[in-house]
């Protein structure tokens, strides 16, 4: 089992943690804020609902970002009250719990946070398998949805990733597409797609509960639980001395942050609508 600090008490920090703590993924789960009690008042409520839900998992929470020292994986949260505002503190965080957690992964669980991740790998020099965000996989699940309403069924059904840098240059991979293992490029018509290929960006950014959802579907897969494949904001490359830009994109996680980054099965089509989405 793994030891969590979730940084921000938000809407999204407090689902993520209550999430994590229902599906015992964590062995601790610290909620830090420096909104007074705020995180600590969370952290209880979710704790003295163990009883109920009957899962084990150590609950707390703190004003106190220190104790973010000793966890395996830190995931940068929405601070308390500021929900829906960007975090313009958000590097000098960064670099505070990279001194406090230095062997920590990252994990940026929110949807405004893709630069936030460039910049921690380009000027803080983080490793960038260690450094990533899980938005993206909160966009793919409402895709998902979104398609299996368009063709009746049911999303657990439906295997759709989406890519690309959303809203504006979201690339929804078509080709590699199923609906119950059969091609859904097979079951819907070229206008059916175009039309929801024009809706899916509309779904960004993501709800708090979609986004906690996908932050625990990557905790999970760190902890040995998952193998399957998460959709991630990437830092880019840039060892071969080309500069692009941070991009969602399938990886498959470790205990160790990104295990493998996963060439996206796409058409021709596809791959032009990547390459301009990730170019300076």
């Amino acid at each position: 089992m793994i030891d969590v600090a979730i940084i921000g008490a938000g809407e999204l920090g407090g689902a993520l943690a209550h999430r994590l703590a229902r599906r015992d993924a964590a062995r601790t789960i610290t909620l830090i804020d420096d909104a007074g009690r705020a995180a600590e008042g969370k952290g209880l409520d979710i704790a003295q609902a163990g009883a109920v839900e009957t899962f084990a998992a150590c609950v707390a929470g703190t004003s106190d970002v220190a104790r973010a020292a000793g966890a395996a994986i830190v995931v940068l949260a929405d601070p308390f009250g500021k929900e829906r505002a960007r975090d313009e503190g958000g590097l000098m965080q960064l670099q505070r719990v990279m001194q406090l957690a230095p062997r920590a992964v990252v994990v940026a669980a929110g949807a405004m946070h893709r630069e936030l991740i460039e910049t921690g790998v380009r000027e803080l020099r983080i490793d960038r398998r260690r450094l990533f965000g899980t938005a993206p996989e909160a966009l793919a699940s409402g895709a998902r949805a979104l398609i299996a309403l368009a063709l009746d069924g049911s999303p657990r059904d439906v295997r759709v990733a989406v890519f690309g840098v959303p809203p504006s240059q979201t690339v929804v991979a078509w080709e590699d597409a199923t609906i119950a293992g059969r091609r859904l490029t097979g079951l819907v018509a070229e206008p059916v797609r175009r039309r929801l290929a024009s809706q899916i960006p509309a779904l960004w950014p993501p709800g708090p509960q979609a986004l906690a959802a996908a932050a625990a579907h990557a905790i999970e897969a760190m902890a040995g639980r998952s193998r399957c494949l998460a959709t991630c904001f990437v830092a880019p490359d840039t060892a071969a001395g080309i500069r692009t830009r941070t991009a969602a994109l399938p990886v498959r996680l470790g205990p160790l942050g990104i295990d493998e980054f996963v060439a996206p099965v796409l058409s021709v089509g596809e791959q032009v609508a990547l390459a301009n989405a990730v170019s300076l």
